[in-house]
């Protein structure tokens, strides 16, 4: 065959476990890399009697997995790794990279040496977006140690290269926590794969415009809008951040505080999302305070009253009035006199379309503080809309009612013609007609 080449021992170690013979060049220089998904089809043969016992090829379906993840035998996550785009190698297994002593029962005796003839297709890096629309795309260049990877406030040390048609737009060494990425010029998709990385692990990851800059780009690195980037990212090393189980109740409410002073910050320059993470730590923190002594509770109950207070006043700003229910009521659920817990409900209700929810709760408001102007204002606000509904339904129903009546006043009139009409049918029938 065309291409046809010597056998290559292709084991780490030299040890003669995997032997690759290339029966036909794939084309090209690059090849997968770990956590690439690969397409191939195969036959697998016993190197004893020469017995096929699997072939993609008979099926005719391709067959795909993930490289490197152990999926597979050992032999294919080498044997793969090595091939090139449209390449037909045979790879002859040893039983240690095979099925090994247990075999694979009925077609795959123990100890048995296996023979594959692959061929590899095309190849796919690994999609780390939450929808799995390809907007990040992952290709791993080395390998991580061990099996720890960052969490949310982890500090990061990394070195990257971003790149846009080719170009370089940012090549620098950042140090920033995980989640904040956004402070730094750290693209949201970049954070996102940074999550998943393991300390010295290289990776390219390449971003649509939705995981990178956006419409509007980044002019201050020379991001065009509406760009696609790729960034060449080594995660050097991190220090995780202190899981909420690891810190007793006195630590838990220091990091709240601290967690509500830095929302407060993000929230005054109209940061908002990032405020939402740290009002949610906060959350997160203290929504189970058991154990606590009362002057503890109490400081504890403060804090968490404040999350939810501050949650439910970004939400107004995001337009999520959903959630700012969500946390204005339990806010109210734990101060029944939180007249910002109130307004701020009132004002999800009437956004919503609720006037005469809104209603209640503005009046809730001036139950507790009788001169307190905004809360007059949105009550007037709340009047007017539900006066207006009830014109609207009085014309949508009203209309509906004048249609209904006319429609039965032309049925009994129709009805009557018809009686009229058999009445004088029946006094012109001659006699004896029945």
């Amino acid at each position: 065959m065309a291409g046809e080449q010597a056998a290559v021992d292709i084991t780490p170690n030299k040890d003669g476990g995997v032997l690759k013979e290339v029966l036909q060049s794939g084309e090209g220089e690059e090849g997968p890399l770990h956590g690439d998904k690969v397409y191939v089809h195969y036959v697998g043969t016993l190197l004893e009697d020469g017995s096929k016992f699997d072939s993609s090829r008979d099926r005719g379906e391709r067959f795909s997995f993930t490289l490197g993840k152990g999926e597979v035998i050992k032999a294919w996550d080498l044997g793969v790794a090595s091939m090139k785009k449209g390449e037909l190698a045979r790879l002859t297994c040893r039983s240690d990279y095979a099925y090994g002593e247990q075999g694979s029962p009925p077609k795959i005796p123990a100890n048995a040496t296996l023979v594959f003839e692959v061929e590899l297709f095309e190849w796919h890096g690994e999609d780390l977006s939450q929808k799995k629309d390809g907007g990040i795309i992952r290709r791993n260049v080395t390998a991580g140690e061990g099996y720890q990877t960052p969490n949310d406030g982890a500090l990061l040390n990394v070195h990257i290269i971003g790149r846009v048609n080719g170009t370089v737009f940012d090549e620098r060494d950042v140090k920033f926590p995980l989640g904040e990425g956004s402070e730094y010029n750290i693209p949201e998709g970049l954070e996102t794969a940074l999550e998943k990385f393991k300390k010295g692990e290289k990776s390219v990851i390449k971003l649509s415009p939705k995981y990178a800059f956006g419409a509007e780009g980044n002019p201050s690195l020379g991001v065009p809008p509406g760009a696609s980037v790729e960034y060449e990212a080594e995660l050097c090393s991190f220090e995780k951040a202190k899981e909420s189980w690891e810190m007793d109740q006195a630590e838990k409410i220091e990091q709240a505080k601290t967690c509500k002073e830095r929302g407060t910050q993000f929230l005054k320059s109209e940061k908002y999302k990032l405020a939402v993470k740290q009002y949610k730590k906060i959350i997160d923190l203290l929504e189970y305070d058991a154990g606590l002594d009362d002057e503890k509770k109490a400081e504890s109950q403060s804090v968490l009253l404040a999350g939810h207070l501050n949650l439910s006043m970004v939400y107004l700003k995001l337009k999520d009035y959903s959630s700012v229910l969500e946390h204005a009521t339990k806010a109210v659920g734990m101060d029944s006199n939180s007249v910002k817990a109130y307004f701020r409900r009132g004002q999800a209700h009437l956004s919503m379309g609720d006037p005469i929810l809104a209603q209640k709760d503005f009046q809730s408001c001036l139950n507790l503080e009788q001169n307190n102007k905004a809360a007059k204002q949105q009550l007037m606000i709340c009047a007017q809309k539900i006066k207006a509904d009830k014109l609207r339904e009085k014309q949508i129903y009203g209309g509906m009612f004048e249609k209904f009546a006319k429609q039965d006043m032309e049925k009994k009139k129709a009805e009557a013609k018809v009686d009229t009409t058999e009445e004088k049918k029946s006094e012109e029938k001659p006699e004896g007609v029945c």
